[in-house]
């Protein structure tokens, strides 16, 4: 079954706030205006209508992260082994054969008068002629030219060294301080190696959402799991062409509107952002006009069967308050505080349906 775009509903309901101003303009509704039959209207198919409570703040509470260790990658990390590919340039020495070891001079540095790695993955070495290096570590590399050279020298003493690293590189991009492409050398390069070494993110980073992408497969990590309570799970060991994207936090924003003091979009921080927090932030309901137990949060279903859930907070008890310093908004939350009777809310919602369904239809073309 096709779902909507759980980013079209906020949207299209913001849209209708703000547009049809005979019913959402202050939360305020005149007598007749939602029909002869308003009292057929029934938006309990359509919509899950929940009140905000202990027991449905407990059901909803996401696991927050905690400080683990990542024993696969710590694996990786004491296996690590840098493979010389093409474009790398070797350091070759043969020691007591100074015929066969170029000479950087005075002029050269060890990167120019070093063995250059063609396009078929080979080097050039004198007795030998060709030798394939490529995907094979210094030591096999050694191991190879010593068994080589063992035919024109005795017990022939060779050192190699990578004396630059030209093949293996990764991305990073987006909301960092210094978009890099970042060579990968003979110390292995991390998730957190890389967003340092591009100076960090930008305040306006999303920390929750960056995404690794390798061999054409995106998997979203954490960072801040990852660097503010230390889950080592959502760190990677990067290979070549992995790209980092660490995307802007334009999609983690909420709409609050209606009988608020001053209604706005709000963006969520990396620490997240309470319905409480939400409503403080655009300065509050307003005491004289506002409906106390018509605080709503609008939120895209993952019902397929639904179009949204509608969380209810009945404030008009100001302990119940402590509630929403409970309740983590989600990015694309609608908050709406009303001042029209709960019953005529339920049937403006049921009005919006349609609307939203006719948009579903273009949404699948």
């Amino acid at each position: 079954m096709h779902t909507i775009n759980t980013k079209l509903l906020p949207i299209i309901l913001l849209t209708l706030f703000t547009s049809a101003c005979t019913l959402v303009p202050g939360g305020h509704i005149q007598k007749g205006e939602l029909g002869a039959n308003e009292e057929a209207f029934n938006i309990s198919p359509l919509v899950n209508t929940i009140f905000i409570t202990p027991t449905v703040l407990k059901a909803i509470k996401e696991t927050e992260p905690t400080a683990n260790h990542n024993p696969a990658l710590e694996q990786e990390l004491a296996n690590y082994s840098y493979l010389v590919g093409i474009g790398d340039v070797l350091s070759i020495v043969v020691y007591d054969h100074p015929e066969l070891t170029m000479p950087a001079g005075q002029f050269q540095s060890p990167e120019e008068a070093g063995n250059l790695v063609d396009a078929q993955g080979k080097v050039f070495y004198p007795f030998i002629g060709k030798v394939s290096v490529a995907e094979k570590t210094v030591a096999q590399i050694r191991d190879l030219l010593t068994t080589s050279l063992s035919r024109y020298i005795e017990k022939p003493q060779i050192d190699v060294k990578v004396a630059a690293y030209r093949s293996k590189r990764t991305y990073v991009t987006g909301a960092v301080m210094q978009p890099t492409v970042m060579p990968i050398g003979n110390m292995p390069v991390t998730l957190l190696d890389a967003i340092n070494g591009a100076g960090g993110i930008k305040a306006d980073a999303d920390w929750r959402s960056v995404i690794l992408t390798r061999d054409s497969t995106d998997e979203r990590l954490d960072l801040y799991a990852l660097y503010q309570k230390g889950d080592m799970s959502q760190n990677r060991l990067l290979q070549h062409n992995d790209i980092i994207h660490v995307p802007r936090n334009d999609a983690t924003k909420v709409f609050v509107m209606g009988e608020v003091v001053n209604p706005s979009t709000l963006p969520i921080n990396r620490s997240g952002l309470t319905l409480a927090e939400a409503l403080g932030n655009v300065g509050g309901i307003k005491e004289t006009t506002a409906e106390a137990s018509g605080i709503f949060v609008l939120r895209a279903s993952n019902d397929n069967t639904k179009i949204a859930d509608v969380y209810q907070l009945d404030a008009s008890n100001t302990i119940a308050l402590i509630l929403a310093t409970q309740f983590q908004l989600k990015p694309m939350d609608l908050v709406y505080v009303t001042n029209a009777p709960i019953s005529r809310w339920n049937k403006v919602i049921s009005l919006l349906l349609p609307t939203v369904g006719g948009l579903s239809s273009l949404d699948r073309r």
